[in-house]
C-alpha cells in the first residue's frame, strides 16, 4: 500500500475514534456522571427511572409471546459462546506472546453497565447482561482473529467484502507482489509495538 494512503488511513482511524469518544461523552454527560467506570445519574433522574420500571408480572403479561417461546433457544447459545470464549482466549494467551502480537483486552469489548439503569427490572437487566456478553464476545473474537490475519496474511481480497474489520484497510492490495516479504515483516514489527495496539481500533 502507498505510504501516503496508509498515513491518511491511520489519521482517519484516529479522528474516527476521537469523534466516537466525544459523542459518547456528550451523550453521557447530558444525564449521567462517571465515577470511575460507574455511571451515576442525578437523584431526580434516578427517581424517574424507578417510577418508569415495569414490575415482573406486568412485564410478563405485556411481553410478546414469541419472545418467551424462543427464550430457551436464545439462552442455550451460551454454551457454544462460552466454549468459543475459552478456546480463543487460550489461543491468544499462548500464541500471541510467541508471535509478539499485543493481546486484546476483554474489558474494551465486553462491558456490563446497563445493570445500573433503574428503569429496567431484573429480567430486562439479565437480558442486557446476556446481550452485552454475546456481542462483546463477538467483537473480542473478531479483533483477535483480525490481528492473526494481519500477522499471517495482510492481503485484501480481489472482490469487495462486506463487514471487514478495521485492520483490513491497512492490508496490502490484492496482487501487490513487489517486496511482499519485506512489507509483511514491517507489518509484523509494527504489531509487536504494544503502543500501536493499546486501544481497540475504530469501526
Amino acid at each position: 500500500m502507498n505510504e501516503n494512503i496508509r498515513r491518511l488511513l491511520d489519521q482517519m482511524a484516529t479522528l474516527d475514534d476521537d469523534l466516537r469518544k466525544a459523542i459518547q461523552e456528550q451523550e453521557a454527560s447530558a444525564s449521567a456522571q462517571f465515577r470511575g467506570k460507574r455511571a451515576e445519574f442525578e437523584t431526580s433522574i434516578r427517581d424517574t427511572h424507578r417510577r418508569l420500571k415495569r414490575g415482573f408480572f406486568h412485564w410478563l403479561v405485556t411481553n410478546r409471546p414469541q419472545n418467551l417461546i424462543t427464550g430457551p433457544i436464545i439462552y442455550s447459545m451460551i454454551i457454544p459462546m462460552l466454549i468459543l470464549d475459552l478456546c480463543v482466549s487460550f489461543y491468544q494467551a499462548t500464541c500471541f506472546p510467541i508471535y509478539k502480537i499485543a493481546k486484546v483486552r476483554r474489558r474494551d469489548y465486553i462491558v456490563y453497565d446497563r445493570q445500573q439503569l433503574q428503569y429496567l427490572n431484573f429480567i430486562e437487566k439479565f437480558h442486557c447482561t446476556y446481550c452485552a456478553y454475546g456481542n462483546g464476545l463477538m467483537a473480542y473474537v473478531t479483533e483477535i482473529v483480525a490481528r492473526t490475519e494481519e500477522y499471517f496474511c495482510p492481503i485484501k481480497h480481489a472482490k469487495k467484502v462486506l463487514g471487514v474489520h478495521a485492520r483490513y484497510s491497512r492490508f496490502m492490495s490484492y496482487g501487490e507482489a513487489e517486496d511482499y516479504a519485506n512489507k509483511l515483516e514491517k507489518i509484523r514489527q509494527q504489531m509487536a509495538d504494544p503502543k500501536a495496539d493499546d486501544k481497540p481500533p475504530s469501526h
